[in-house]
């Protein structure tokens, strides 16, 4: 009886013990808990000041955009895991999965910043609004020089099938040429024999045309190529590009845009016309001013398969659209703020009430909700005039 009532008292006193540590590790005596204070991987808080560099670039999106009589919707901020790969691929890398308290595989999806187009038009006039869309956001926000690079998946597939790409590895050949602009001519070929299996000669002969940059004219000398003027598809590609810079040209913005052979944007539901921004040379307002430089600041292009998937009917809807790398561009004004020392103001205040007196608090009071009931923006000094003057001598 005693050897038994021992061991309980013991294995009390473990217990005990044990609950004293996870006590220790979740606080202190006195309740209080200790936590720390961070945001998730992938995520920032955004001060003052930031949300109003953050605040004028998302204007002068919505501005340009509403400026093409776009419409505004809004979706959940996530959907089903499913519905994002299918729509973006498996090799999406920049899903973020979620679940429901039903079970159900979600995922975040992408921010809203797109602008689209769809309907039946006359060819290639939708296509050409929206390089023309990108154009006027980058000039506006003056983040510094830029070019629109444009291509046309039907080129691309044109173009691999000429140069002896089997068909299953179009869009594996497709993905490792989209490295060009990060990578050397010989490390995407080397890939492309290594490890995606393509033969050595059919690389060489990929490795002419993407060298090949750009305008209307390229696109007529293409156009007497042997080979591609000979493939429906790079034929159909190279007659609508012809177009494209027609009416570029109407709109002209042609000096900002390359018919760039090597742009192949790795997405899979892309059918047509491709394009992606990307700036070539930040201002030189500052010395340290290269570190904002960060390449592509938007992308987009046509995909008329893409709706389809989603229509129990399986009915086709053209469309195209382009989105904004809200985010890199933010970083990029944000740095050139901070090189240049730019004054931000983080408010839309007009007027200041105070008073060089005491004992006027009401009256202040009575004036600052007369101007708030007129619309205009105020704020109310909390201190003396005198404190307040020092204080936003200070700021400025």
């Amino acid at each position: 009886m005693f050897l038994i009532e021992t061991c309980v008292l013991t294995q009390i006193v473990e217990e005990v013990a044990k609950l004293l540590e996870l006590k220790a590790q979740l606080g202190t005596d006195d309740g209080k808990q200790m936590f720390a204070l961070k945001t998730p991987k992938g995520t920032r808080d955004y001060n003052p000041k930031q949300m109003a560099i953050r605040e004028s670039v998302f204007n002068t999106i919505i501005s340009c955009f509403k400026r093409h009589g776009a419409e505004t919707i809004d979706t959940p901020v996530f959907e089903l895991k499913e519905t994002l790969t299918g729509k973006y691929g498996e090799d999406s890398k920049l899903i973020y999965d979620l679940k429901d308290q039903g079970g159900e595989l979600l995922s975040l999806r992408y921010d809203l910043t797109d602008f689209d187009i769809a309907g039946q038009y006359d060819p290639m006039i939708p296509d050409a609004e929206c390089i023309k869309v990108v154009h006027e956001i980058l000039a506006e926000l003056q983040l510094g020089d830029f070019r629109i690079k444009v291509n046309d998946r039907r080129i691309l597939d044109g173009m691999f099938a000429v140069c002896g790409v089997p068909d299953d590895k179009f869009r594996a050949i497709c993905s490792t040429v989209d490295k060009l602009d990060k990578a050397s001519w010989e490390e995407v070929k080397n890939e492309m024999v290594g490890e995606k299996g393509l033969a050595p000669e059919a690389a060489d002969r990929i490795g002419e045309y993407v060298r090949m940059h750009g305008g209307f004219d390229l696109a007529e000398k293409l156009l007497q190529d042997p080979q591609l003027s000979q493939n429906e598809h790079a034929l159909e590609g190279l007659t609508d590009m012809k177009d494209l810079f027609k009416y570029l040209e109407l709109f002209k913005i042609t000096d900002k845009v390359i018919f760039d052979l090597s742009l192949a944007r790795g997405l899979d539901y892309y059918t047509g016309v491709i394009y992606e921004a990307v700036l070539i040379r930040p201002q030189n307002v500052h010395p340290s001013e290269e570190l904002v430089s960060v390449g592509s600041v938007a992308g987009g292009g046509r995909y008329d398969g893409l709706v389809g998937m989603f229509d129990h009917k399986g009915r086709k809807v053209p469309c195209v659209g382009v989105s904004v790398g809200i985010e890199r561009v933010f970083s990029i004004l944000e740095q050139k703020a901070e090189a240049s020392e730019e004054k931000i103001r983080t408010t839309e205040t007009q007027v200041l009430v105070a008073s060089a007196q005491k004992n006027l608090l009401e009256e202040r009071l009575k004036l600052t909700s007369e101007l708030w009931d007129a619309g205009i923006k105020v704020d109310v000094s909390r201190v003396t005039l005198v404190e307040e003057i020092k204080k936003r001598s200070i700021q400025s």
